[in-house]
């Protein structure tokens, strides 16, 4: 059993204040930069199409992550108080707003450089999974996205919350996946990258990503919905992504079956 009792803020000096979420976030943003910087210079892609729609995607994924946590989780507080919409820094992101938030740039991105959706897709959910694993483990510094009570012996014990008891490390459950995720991936691109239909690494990441996610959201704590609805809003949330993933993977089979 561990006791979570790390201060969210690491230092502060000149009046700013670092903390464990915000490096977590960064280091995951620079580690998914760089590595898909060099996948993009490995396939002689355009270096200057990476660093532009890089920005896209970084407006698109925070953009995108605030709006989700505000109209997913607590909507009523956010329309009350419109004003907090724009308060970040107090937290509150969510995974399947980043997602969509991701996807509406990539397609403002594509209509500004006028290339085809599946040109460079495929490349750019590579590191991805990097991102949200150090997401996660800044998660479990702020002692938030909590799991379940639970009477293991691997529970976490958050006393910066007041508690005594152990929960899931559901913050590490989701991080060990994130990077398992990425580990298959990059497989997968090595290996077969040439050979794969277009969308293919994209949908792999949508399936696996969102199929953990609906699985551990089991041990988790709810959000937004109480325990009279079978299922939590992340669980909702994650089927349609997993149903489009099994549709494209079913019709590029059947397709491959006739040819």
């Amino acid at each position: 059993m561990f006791v979570q009792n790390i201060s969210r803020e690491i230092t502060t000096f000149g009046g700013l204040t670092l903390r464990w979420y915000g490096l977590m976030f960064v280091i995951g943003l620079l580690i998914n930069y760089f590595f898909t910087r060099w996948v993009f210079k490995r396939e002689k892609y355009p270096l200057d199409y990476f660093d532009t729609v890089a920005l896209f995607l970084f407006i698109g994924m925070v953009i995108g992550a605030r709006l989700g946590h505000v109209f997913f989780y607590d909507a009523s507080f956010y329309l009350s108080h419109p004003i907090e919409i724009l308060k970040i820094w107090k937290g509150g992101l969510a995974s399947h707003g980043a997602a969509i938030g991701l996807l509406v740039a990539y397609l403002l991105w594509i209509k500004f450089q006028h290339v085809k959706f599946t040109k460079y897709i495929d490349v750019l959910v590579l590191g991805m999974p990097i991102t949200a694993g150090f997401v996660r483990i800044g998660n479990f510094f702020n002692s938030e996205i909590l799991g379940k009570p639970t009477d293991g012996t691997w529970g976490i014990v958050f006393k910066k919350l007041g508690e005594d008891f152990p929960r899931y490390p559901t913050q590490f459950y989701e991080a060990g996946l994130s990077f398992g995720i990425f580990f298959i991936l990059f497989w997968v691109y090595l290996k077969f990258y040439k050979k794969l239909p277009p969308m293919f690494i994209m949908f792999l990441y949508v399936f696996l990503y969102f199929l953990t996610r609906f699985i551990v959201e089991f041990w988790k704590e709810r959000q937004a919905f109480t325990y009279d609805i079978p299922l939590s809003m992340g669980q909702w949330l994650s089927i349609i992504p997993v149903l489009l993933a099994v549709f494209y993977f079913v019709y590029i089979a059947v397709r491959k079956k006739k040819h």
